[in-house]
């Protein structure tokens, strides 16, 4: 058996390497000419009803028209988020333990924002620990259903 002369190992390598850089090439002309993903923003402003102050630690969850959880955000310092989101209608839920929730349909356009305002109000007669944990056991069941939905299930 002979050994490959150096001149031929070079020549298969520059081939490969040749056949590897047209892969590439192409593999990056299809992504270029593929739709990106549209997106918007979302910005929400969480105020309480009676004073218009803005609510801190506010927990906003923003679900799919199919109702699968998408993220959860806390409101900050000025009771304000923002996130973009993909084009599409959407469902924002307002908890926080201080105030009933809110609720609000939404719809985010390409390359625009979408501006909620949402004011908190009080809950009457404060709140109860069984009406805590009732809310609470709500939430979860309600996480783990959008959790299923949104893998199809």
């Amino acid at each position: 058996m002979t050994k490959p002369s150096l001149s031929t190992v070079q020549s298969l390598v520059g081939l490969a390497a040749g056949l590897i850089s047209i892969l590439g090439a192409g593999y990056s002309a299809v992504q270029l000419f593929k739709p990106a993903p549209q997106y918007g923003e979302v910005i929400a402003t969480v105020r309480e009803a009676k004073t218009e102050k803005p609510v801190v630690d506010a927990t906003i969850e923003i679900f799919t028209s199919q109702e699968a959880l998408v993220t959860t955000l806390t409101s900050a310092n000025k009771g304000q988020v923002r996130q973009p989101l993909k084009e599409g209608a959407y469902r924002l839920r307002v908890s926080h333990p201080k105030f009933g929730a809110e609720t609000r349909q939404i719809q985010v356009l390409a390359g625009q924002t979408a501006e909620v305002r949402i004011q908190l109000a009080s809950r009457a007669g404060g709140s109860s620990p069984v009406g805590e944990a009732a809310r609470a056991v709500n939430e979860g069941v309600g996480a783990v259903r959008g959790f299923f939905r949104g893998l199809g299930l």
